[in-house]
């Protein structure tokens, strides 16, 4: 991570223990089905939760810090992001075998990493200032790379058509539209402090951006990239994203260890659910979030305390607290 949270980098590096009087895994079993599938940044390696009984059913070596990860529209395959080096690896969902690993640019540090309805990947690559379409990825995989020019082109959302991809771009303080079919000079705008959270809404209508410095989220034109408005979030907005249903989003705000819910409608925040204690937060390390795709659950990567927390989204309980060991992070799930 970048220089505000090095002092954790630091813990984890030297191993991080589970928090006194905490449960590290999942205390019984849960109705929800279905497999989480959890990057252990730290550790290099891939995992699979059954969500049922909550135990780790798998778990193989991955590529060099991988952060965020995507499933296949077939949900077959689990697409890393390699952090630590220059490749996209794929993995199938039923063994976790690795099937591909796909080679970007020298220096290219993906990051973010959409798998498109459409059957296509795109990443980001924040070693060269740029995003990669990868067309094809489990036959020809050819890569076209579009440079964003802006520093720390860290996460990224694409159009429904696949004709745009947007990015954060946590260095230059931007979000950067890209054109993916007339290679257009990309649009950049300054949004915030650190923005690194983005999310499109279904029809593409309205892109949202959580930034991490400015604790505030926006909701923003994504032709014009203009802010038609910004709220306030909890501290540090690392992430945010959309419920499948469309009425709401959340942001994971890592310096308080809670959730801003927003109303998509009105964009605005009405509730504030915590997941941890402000106490708790920085041993834990609230980073990536994800909905179960009936909207029922939230799924937050607590990774230094190795935990994945399971959360009631009508009532904001915590019910279960999940194994993510290695220093989880991207999450992603099949049903």
């Amino acid at each position: 991570m970048v220089r505000s949270l090095l002092p954790l980098v630091a813990l984890a590096l030297l191993g991080c223990a589970p928090i006194a009087g905490e449960e590290t895994r999942a205390s019984g079993a849960s109705d929800v089905g279905g497999a989480l599938f959890v990057a252990g940044k730290f550790g290099n390696t891939l995992a699979r939760i059954d969500l049922a009984s909550g135990e780790e059913t798998a778990r193989v070596a991955s590529c060099v810090n991988p952060h965020e990860l995507a499933t296949s529209p077939d949900e077959r395959y689990v697409a890393l992001a390699c952090y630590g080096g220059r490749t996209v690896d794929i993995f199938r969902t039923s063994d976790l075998a690795k099937v591909k690993s796909i080679e970007l640019g020298e220096g290219a540090r993906p990051h973010g990493i959409v798998w498109h309805a459409n059957g296509d990947l795109y990443a980001t690559a924040e070693g060269r200032q740029s995003i990669y379409w990868i067309k094809d990825p489990l036959g020809a995989a050819e890569t076209f790379e579009y440079a964003s020019g802006q520093r720390g082109t860290h996460m990224l959302a694409v159009a429904p058509d696949g004709r745009h991809a947007w990015t954060t771009d946590l260095g230059s303080k931007t979000v950067t539209r890209i054109d993916l079919r007339t290679r257009r000079a990309p649009l950049s705008v300054e949004v915030g402090e650190e923005p690194e959270g983005i999310a499109l809404s279904s029809d593409g209508a309205t892109l949202y951006v959580s930034a991490r410095g400015s604790n505030e989220a926006y909701a923003i034109d994504p032709q014009t990239l203009e802010v038609r408005k910004t709220i306030p979030t909890g501290r540090f907005a690392l992430r945010i994203v959309t419920r499948p249903q469309g009425d709401y989003a959340v942001t994971s705000n890592l310096m308080d260890g809670s959730l801003t819910v927003i109303d998509l409608d009105t964009f605005e925040p009405v509730r504030t659910i915590p997941v941890s204690s402000p106490a708790e937060a920085e041993a834990r390390t609230q980073v990536t979030v994800l909905w179960s795709p009936d909207g029922e659950r939230i799924y937050a990567a607590e990774t230094m305390s190795n935990t994945i927390a399971e959360i009631d989204f009508a009532s904001g309980d915590v019910l279960r607290r999940l194994p993510g060991e290695g220093g989880g992070d991207g999450i992603a799930i099949v049903e």
